[in-house]
């Protein structure tokens, strides 16, 4: 792959994130979660079960989960498990990804509009974002609750350009999972692939996304001087 600083992005009048491990180093700290909740409920969590997770929706993770354990796994009780021990966790703060902020910053100072699009519900998106010190920088968030096809489906990133009202052709969009990726590119955004625990496979490259090593690699491809 070139190096960030060698390339380029196609002009592009709107940026849309995606938040746990886009925006927000949090994917670790919930793979942790999950198996630990797991093995409290007497199931053994595998690192490719937690893979197809990564991601997905609420319902598309209840789905994987009832296929790999069947229809005795405990999924309200693992959800709300999950989510109380993410809560406490995030007291003590929401990590974010490095070069996040600048990034931002920058789009913000160009006056560039700026949005998240999440497979998370609104209260875990409003309290992430916030205890990370991003929601007011964000002229909307998109969550689970605002559309009724999640990612994969583009609908998360169609509404956030509509909201911005930017052309969806004119956005670019920055995307950690394979079905983020897949939603954004669907929706016809400059689709940017940054790595968290997953990595694009031969399906996903044959798409033509870009692939970049972290925010700050794409920070300056978009303003490179």
């Amino acid at each position: 792959m070139p190096q960030a600083e060698r390339q380029r992005l196609d002009p592009f009048e709107a940026a849309i994130f995606d938040m746990d491990g886009t925006l927000l180093d949090t994917e670790a700290v919930f793979r942790d979660i999950v198996f630990d909740v797991c093995t409290e409920l007497g199931f053994e969590m595998t690192h490719d079960v937690h893979r197809s997770m990564v991601g997905s929706s609420h319902e598309r993770t209840s789905q994987l989960l009832i296929e790999a354990y069947g229809v005795a796994f405990p999924y309200a009780l693992f959800d709300e498990k999950c989510r109380f021990t993410m809560r406490e966790r995030s007291h003590l703060g929401v990590p974010v990804k490095p070069g996040a902020l600048d990034f931002i910053t920058e789009l913000r100072q160009r006056g560039i509009p700026t949005a998240v699009a999440t497979s998370s519900r609104n209260p875990h998106a409003s309290h992430h974002l916030g205890a990370a010190g991003l929601l007011e920088l964000f002229d909307t968030v998109v969550t689970r609750d605002d559309v009724v096809n999640p990612k994969p489906h583009p609908e998360p990133y169609l509404t956030a350009a509509a909201r911005l009202k930017v052309d969806p052709l004119r956005c670019l969009a920055l995307e950690d999972s394979h079905a983020g990726v897949r939603a954004a590119h669907a929706a016809g955004m400059q689709t940017i692939m940054v790595p968290d625990l997953v990595h694009p496979d031969a399906d996903l490259e044959a798409l033509g996304i870009t692939v970049m090593g972290s925010l700050v690699d794409v920070h300056l491809a978009a303003f490179s001087r």
